[in-house]
């Protein structure tokens, strides 16, 4: 066994040991999250992400080191993206806040093993198939446009395809039954709304999958780099979403931001056989983006709520 393969088999096995002490003994039972208790969570995650990419500088060198930050703060951008759609579908079904972190819960875990799926495959054909990283590249630079002229998109849930496969397939309660997603009754079996919101949080990361796979690519082709930074974004998912919820009008410009850093990231994957933008000085770039966009955001916030 190679040091390679011990790496994934000791970083899977430390996903799996914070998910198992995630749900089973922290929130074993359905509870609403507090602000503190999100904020605290999300620090940790955050913590743990640091420390690993300290490990990185260490046994890799500092390029591997600097490329997992800049992949790390590439998803964690994206993946603020994700969570106002998220509330907005929470929203839309009334989901009481009680049930909101096992919905969570279960529809990352979805979203994890769909990203390993998209990283393994989509590393594989860039090493397998050059020419597809202009075709990738091309992608988010088309992605980045359409986020930055698109208005607010309306949330139509009941138009999604997997929402009308499932209610095919199944007979759906009228009301939530506590925090279950499937009922018996009368022998048989009854899916719930808090199904369908699951299957809707998985079709969302999906889609948003799509754009940051290719967006980290573009910063790293090392399949571990790409996994391990995905990994950690998305397991601070879930507190990120509890700490933001309700102050997402402080964020009215960072879609702006996040069109900007895929029409940049698309732009560097496509001219790298060109000139290979230095990973140093993406990051730097990547981070202004942010944090212009972070600023004028709260600038606007200010402007609008303060003496008139």
């Amino acid at each position: 066994m190679n040091d390679t393969t011990i790496l994934w088999i000791a970083f899977n096995l430390f996903v799996l040991a914070m998910l198992a002490l995630d749900l089973g003994v922290f929130h074993r039972k359905s509870h609403d999250v507090t602000t503190k208790e999100a904020l605290t969570w999300t620090a940790v995650w955050v913590t743990l992400a640091l420390l690993f990419n300290v490990f990185l500088y260490y046994y890799f060198d500092k390029e591997t080191a600097v490329q997992f930050f800049t992949g790390y703060l590439i998803e964690k951008s994206l993946s603020v993206d994700n969570i106002f759609v998220i509330i907005m579908i929470f929203s839309y079904f009334n989901v009481p806040t009680t049930y909101q972190h096992k919905v969570l819960f279960w529809g990352i875990l979805g979203a994890l093993v769909m990203r390993v799926i998209f990283i393994l495959s989509g590393v594989e054909l860039i090493h397998r198939f050059h020419w597809l990283i202009y075709i990738f590249g091309a992608f988010l630079v088309v992605t980045g446009v359409r986020m930055l002229i698109a208005g607010d998109a309306k949330l139509e849930p009941e138009k999604n395809p997997l929402v009308r496969l499932a209610r095919k397939l199944f007979p759906f309660t009228p009301t939530f039954e506590g925090d279950q997603f499937f009922v018996r009754r009368d022998a048989k079996l009854w899916a719930t709304p808090l199904f369908l919101v699951v299957i809707l949080i998985e079709a969302t990361d999906l889609i948003f999958a799509v754009d940051s796979i290719p967006a980290i690519i573009a910063i790293s082709d090392d399949p571990f780099i790409v996994y391990t930074s995905n990994v950690f974004a998305i397991l601070g998912l879930r507190s990120l979403y509890f700490a933001l919820s309700g102050i997402e009008k402080y964020f009215q410009y960072l879609k702006y931001g996040l069109s900007a850093i895929l029409i940049f990231v698309g732009v560097k994957m496509s001219i790298t056989d060109l000139y290979k933008i230095p990973i140093n000085l993406s990051l730097i770039v990547i981070v202004v983006i942010l944090a212009v966009a972070m600023l004028a955001s709260v600038l606007a916030q200010k402007k609008k709520h303060g003496p008139e």
